[in-house]
This record gives C-alpha cells, sequence and structure tokens, in this order.
C-alpha cells in the first residue's frame, strides 16, 4: 500500500490532515502553549482573552497551555500504546499461525482467555490496582486488555498465507522460521497491521481519557483526561466554565475521528469489496 494510494482515498487525507494537526501541536508544544501548564501564577476562573485564550481554570491555570500539553501526553500514550499492542499481537498472532502445531494451541489458547475476558471491567480493575503509577504502566495495562482481537485477526491472516507458494519456495529454500515470517509474511500483512494500529492507538486515547476521568489516572498529570477529571469534581458547567469541560473533549473527538478514518480507509483500500462504486 502505497502513501500516494492512501492519500488518494478522501477518508484517509482527511483523517491524516486533523491527525497531522494534532501531531504538530504535540511536538511543538513548548512553543505554542503561553504559559506553564502547571503553574498557578494567575485569578482563578478568567474569562477567554487575549492573553488566556480558553481563560484560566478555578486553580488559576492556563487552559489553553494544558490543552496544548495535554495533545502531547494523551498522544504518547496513544501511539506508545497502538505500537506495543502491535507487537504483541504480530508475536501471539502471526508466529502462532504460521508455526503451528502445540505452540499454536498454547498461543490460541491464551488469546482466546483474553477475547473472552471483559475488556472494561479489567481494564477498570487493573488500573485501580497500579493506580498513579505512570505512563509506562497505563501502556501496559491498556496493551493488556487490547491486543487478543488483533492477535486472532493476525493468526488467520498467517495461516492463509503459510500455504502460498512463495512462502513453501522460502521454506524448500531453507529459509529459517523467523526470516520466512519477517521478510515473506508480515510485509502482505502491513496494511492490516496498519489498521489495527490505528484502531489500538483510538482504543488507548479513549481508554486513557476513560480511565482518568473517572480517576483512575495520575491526578497531577497533564493529559485531556486530567482536564475531563477536574473539570467534572469542580462541576465546571454549573459555574459557567463550559470550555474546561468542552475543549478537551472535543480534541479527543477530533482525534479519534481522524483515526477511525485512517482504519476504515485502510480496510477500504486493502479490501476491493469494500470500495463503493
Amino acid at each position: 500500500m502505497s502513501p500516494r494510494a492512501l492519500l488518494a482515498n478522501r477518508r484517509a487525507a482527511v483523517g491524516a490532515a486533523i491527525l497531522g494537526f494534532f501531531v504538530l501541536v504535540a511536538l511543538l508544544a513548548p512553543y505554542i502553549a503561553p504559559h506553564s501548564p502547571t503553574g498557578w501564577d494567575y485569578d482563578p476562573a478568567l474569562p477567554m482573552s487575549a492573553k488566556h485564550l480558553l481563560g484560566t481554570n478555578t486553580n488559576g491555570q492556563d487552559i489553553f497551555s494544558q490543552l496544548v500539553w495535554g495533545t502531547r501526553a494523551s498522544l504518547t500514550v496513544g501511539f506508545l500504546s497502538g505500537a506495543v499492542i502491535c507487537l504483541v499481537q504480530l508475536v501471539m498472532g502471526v508466529f502462532s499461525g504460521y508455526v503451528g502445531g502445540w505452540i499454536d494451541t498454547g498461543l490460541s489458547t491464551v488469546t482466546n482467555v483474553f477475547l473472552v475476558l471483559p475488556g472494561l471491567p479489567l481494564l477498570i480493575i487493573l488500573a485501580a490496582y497500579v493506580k498513579g503509577g505512570g505512563t509506562i504502566v497505563l501502556v501496559a495495562v491498556i496493551t493488556i486488555t487490547g491486543w487478543a482481537w488483533g492477535a486472532r485477526v493476525l493468526r488467520s491472516q498467517a495461516i492463509a498465507l503459510r500455504d502460498r507458494p512463495f512462502v513453501e519456495a522460502a521454506r524448500i529454500s531453507g529459509e529459517s522460521r523467523w526470516h520466512i515470517v519477517v521478510a515473506h509474511i508480515v510485509p502482505n500483512m502491513l496494511g492490516i497491521m496498519t489498521a489495527n494500529f490505528f484502531g489500538a492507538a483510538l482504543f488507548a486515547i479513549l481508554a486513557e481519557a476513560g480511565l482518568e476521568f473517572i480517576g483512575l489516572g495520575d491526578p497531577s498529570a497533564v493529559t485531556w483526561g486530567t482536564m475531563l477529571y477536574w473539570a467534572q469534581q469542580i462541576q465546571a458547567p454549573l459555574q459557567g466554565m463550559w470550555v474546561w469541560l468542552l475543549a478537551p473533549g472535543a480534541c479527543i473527538l477530533l482525534v479519534g475521528t481522524a483515526l477511525g478514518l485512517l482504519n476504515f480507509a485502510i480496510d477500504e483500500i486493502a479490501n476491493p469489496n469494500l470500495r463503493r462504486n
């Protein structure tokens, strides 16, 4: 799948444009944010103005600066979780499907166990147990609850590819299992793996925001989720501070839309049956 083919798709182009904007904001956060996101340097509950584009919260912190820095934190969790989830899916799904035998049986059993476990309750329980553990712990919790479905899909694709002529030729020529998987199986699954990455990143961003919102994250961190948490704690809408609640919510919605569009577009390009006439 070439970048040109991807960007020629209208859904992918719109999704890439929205996501690219937020990635740029995250990278340039120190230069875009006019104030410290954690400094209590201003009067509380100031209205929107030239100095404070979105006003200040009840602690005297600049909401716009928190929104900008929260973009970096939330996207970091999303992309890092997406990458780790895809790596676990690759090991558990592709290797299991290609090797077969008792290895496939064992790995498939583990995958099936995680598939039948209720994802949301498990996510909440694990997050409550390791509350305040930081970004790496949060990524680990999200990975544990988000890898199984994609691994099952990749296993099915690996089983379909392992008896193809080009794979059989590589096997006869004496190439090792790992080389066959890396050089022949994985390149033919890049489309679905890319779609899995965007889907996993979307799941991670929503999971992080949801956990922070219900108080199972790190309240001292500056993310879109913690902004929602503190806004609902002081009942911001009742105090006329709608922007404190709406701004991070709108950002989550836009990033979620972008990742969803990219996911659907890749599926549409990879599977001609999904293309609209």
